[in-house]
């Protein structure tokens, strides 16, 4: 086996039927850097840098335990979008200037992370967590 992963990115594609309104929120709003733009004679894309990649499988009952203690129940679907914040509260009030739906305020969650969870554009379930260090 090589020293290499062999996965070297991973890319998660929203497809959003209001493209400007999804790449204003992602990268105007949220804050994710343009790394390139490309297009087609049919469409649009942009590739935004979101720090660190990780794929995080779970079984449905961990995805409700993290849905019970983020929302109070089960709201997500088969994914959600997790980003690391340094401010929670004042990214969550941003996001939902632009639009998002707040499902859930920024709740302290028993791994001492302050987490909220958000509607973006396309139906795209997001949290967004604060790392709050040692309890």
């Amino acid at each position: 086996m090589a020293d290499r992963p062999a996965v070297r990115e991973l890319r998660l594609v929203v497809t959003a039927a209001d493209y400007e309104a999804a790449l204003h929120f992602y990268r105007d709003v949220l804050g994710l850097p343009e790394r390139a733009a490309f297009s087609s004679p049919d469409g649009r894309v942009t590739i935004l840098e979101a720090g660190r990649a990780t794929l995080e499988p779970a079984d449905p009952g961990h995805a409700d335990f993290i849905d019970a203690v983020e929302v109070g129940h089960r709201v997500a679907g088969p994914f959600r979008v997790a980003f690391e914040v340094d401010d929670s509260a004042a990214a969550t009030a941003r996001l939902a200037e632009a639009g998002a739906e707040v499902v859930a305020p920024p709740t302290r969650t028993p791994w001492n992370s302050l987490n909220s969870r958000l509607e973006g554009p396309a139906g795209v379930q997001l949290t967004l967590f604060q790392e709050l260090g040692d309890a």
